[in-house]
Protein backbone atom coordinates (compact mmCIF):
# COMPACT_ATOMS: atom_id res chain seq x y z
CA UNK A 1 0.00 0.00 0.00
CA UNK A 2 1.29 3.58 -0.48
CA UNK A 3 1.15 6.86 1.07
CA UNK A 4 0.30 9.84 -1.99
CA UNK A 5 1.49 12.88 -0.94
CA UNK A 6 -0.11 16.31 -2.01
CA UNK A 7 1.44 16.99 -5.05
CA UNK A 8 0.61 13.67 -6.75
CA UNK A 9 -2.81 13.95 -5.96
CA UNK A 10 -2.90 17.58 -7.77
CA UNK A 11 -1.17 15.76 -10.59
CA UNK A 12 -3.54 13.16 -11.13
CA UNK A 13 -6.43 15.34 -11.27
CA UNK A 14 -4.60 16.82 -14.65
CA UNK A 15 -6.00 15.05 -17.57
CA UNK A 16 -2.43 14.36 -18.68
CA UNK A 17 -1.86 12.18 -16.68
CA UNK A 18 -4.20 9.07 -17.28
CA UNK A 19 -1.75 6.13 -16.20
CA UNK A 20 -1.10 8.52 -12.45
CA UNK A 21 -4.51 8.18 -11.88
CA UNK A 22 -4.68 4.47 -12.44
CA UNK A 23 -1.62 3.65 -10.25
CA UNK A 24 -3.74 5.62 -7.89
CA UNK A 25 -6.63 3.59 -8.08
CA UNK A 26 -5.15 0.18 -8.34
CA UNK A 27 -2.89 0.92 -5.20
CA UNK A 28 -5.87 1.99 -2.86
CA UNK A 29 -3.92 4.72 -1.35
CA UNK A 30 -3.69 6.33 1.89
CA UNK A 31 -3.60 9.72 2.22
CA UNK A 32 -2.02 11.81 5.27
CA UNK A 33 -4.71 14.08 7.19
CA UNK A 34 -1.89 16.91 6.16
CA UNK A 35 -2.49 15.97 2.60
CA UNK A 36 -6.41 16.55 3.07
CA UNK A 37 -5.37 20.11 4.89
CA UNK A 38 -3.10 20.93 2.33
CA UNK A 39 -5.11 20.10 -0.58
CA UNK A 40 -8.89 21.12 0.16
CA UNK A 41 -7.82 24.36 2.17
CA UNK A 42 -6.11 25.75 -0.86
CA UNK A 43 -7.92 29.19 -1.33
CA UNK A 44 -7.69 28.89 -5.00
CA UNK A 45 -9.26 25.82 -5.85
CA UNK A 46 -12.16 26.10 -8.39
CA UNK A 47 -15.87 24.55 -7.26
CA UNK A 48 -15.19 21.43 -9.94
CA UNK A 49 -11.42 21.00 -8.74
CA UNK A 50 -13.47 21.12 -5.08
CA UNK A 51 -16.04 18.32 -6.03
CA UNK A 52 -13.09 15.96 -7.84
CA UNK A 53 -10.51 16.48 -4.90
CA UNK A 54 -13.49 15.45 -2.29
CA UNK A 55 -14.69 12.51 -4.25
CA UNK A 56 -10.99 11.45 -4.18
CA UNK A 57 -10.63 11.83 -0.24
CA UNK A 58 -13.81 9.56 0.01
CA UNK A 59 -12.07 6.60 -2.10
CA UNK A 60 -8.39 7.13 -0.30
CA UNK A 61 -7.74 6.27 3.30
CA UNK A 62 -7.15 9.56 5.43
CA UNK A 63 -4.64 8.73 8.10
CA UNK A 64 -4.96 10.53 11.10
CA UNK A 65 -2.05 12.67 13.04
CA UNK A 66 -1.97 9.83 15.71
CA UNK A 67 0.39 9.88 18.94
CA UNK A 68 2.99 7.39 17.05
CA UNK A 69 2.82 9.70 14.36
CA UNK A 70 3.86 12.65 16.38
CA UNK A 71 6.44 11.02 17.97
CA UNK A 72 8.30 9.93 14.62
CA UNK A 73 8.03 13.50 13.55
CA UNK A 74 9.71 14.69 16.28
CA UNK A 75 12.35 12.00 16.18
CA UNK A 76 12.77 13.12 11.90
CA UNK A 77 12.94 16.54 13.04
CA UNK A 78 15.56 16.04 15.75
CA UNK A 79 17.71 14.12 12.84
CA UNK A 80 17.23 17.37 10.19
CA UNK A 81 15.46 20.34 8.88
CA UNK A 82 12.27 19.89 7.93
CA UNK A 83 9.19 21.82 7.39
CA UNK A 84 6.47 20.57 10.12
CA UNK A 85 4.19 19.34 6.94
CA UNK A 86 6.75 16.84 5.40
CA UNK A 87 7.81 15.74 9.04
CA UNK A 88 4.08 14.80 9.71
CA UNK A 89 3.73 13.09 6.32
CA UNK A 90 6.75 11.27 6.45
CA UNK A 91 5.85 10.23 10.34
CA UNK A 92 2.46 8.96 8.70
CA UNK A 93 4.41 6.91 5.92
CA UNK A 94 6.63 5.34 8.82
CA UNK A 95 4.14 4.66 11.46
CA UNK A 96 2.15 2.64 8.77
CA UNK A 97 4.93 0.82 6.85
CA UNK A 98 3.72 2.35 3.47
CA UNK A 99 5.61 3.61 1.01
CA UNK A 100 5.20 7.20 0.22
CA UNK A 101 4.54 8.40 -3.23
CA UNK A 102 5.25 12.23 -4.29
CA UNK A 103 7.72 14.23 -6.46
CA UNK A 104 10.22 15.70 -4.70
CA UNK A 105 11.80 12.83 -2.62
CA UNK A 106 15.30 14.94 -2.00
CA UNK A 107 13.16 16.71 0.66
CA UNK A 108 13.46 13.53 2.28
CA UNK A 109 16.92 11.87 1.84
CA UNK A 110 18.26 10.71 4.75
CA UNK A 111 15.41 9.39 6.63
CA UNK A 112 15.57 6.50 8.27
CA UNK A 113 13.13 3.94 7.08
CA UNK A 114 11.35 5.79 4.39
CA UNK A 115 10.29 4.38 1.24
CA UNK A 116 10.30 6.90 -1.37
CA UNK A 117 8.50 6.71 -5.18
CA UNK A 118 8.74 9.46 -7.24
CA UNK A 119 6.54 8.31 -10.54
CA UNK A 120 8.11 11.39 -12.36
CA UNK A 121 11.58 10.27 -12.35
CA UNK A 122 12.89 8.49 -15.35
CA UNK A 123 12.57 4.74 -14.69
CA UNK A 124 8.80 4.86 -13.14
CA UNK A 125 7.00 7.31 -15.81
CA UNK A 126 5.80 4.35 -17.58
CA UNK A 127 2.97 5.35 -14.51
CA UNK A 128 2.14 9.16 -15.69
CA UNK A 129 0.63 8.32 -19.14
Amino acid sequence: MTLIDSNIIIYAAKPEYPRLRQFIIENVPAVSAVSYVEVLGYHRLTDDERRYFEAFFTFASVLPISDAVLLEAVRIRRQRKMPLGDALVAGTALVHGLTLVMRNTKDFDGVDGLSLLNPFLAGNRDLLG
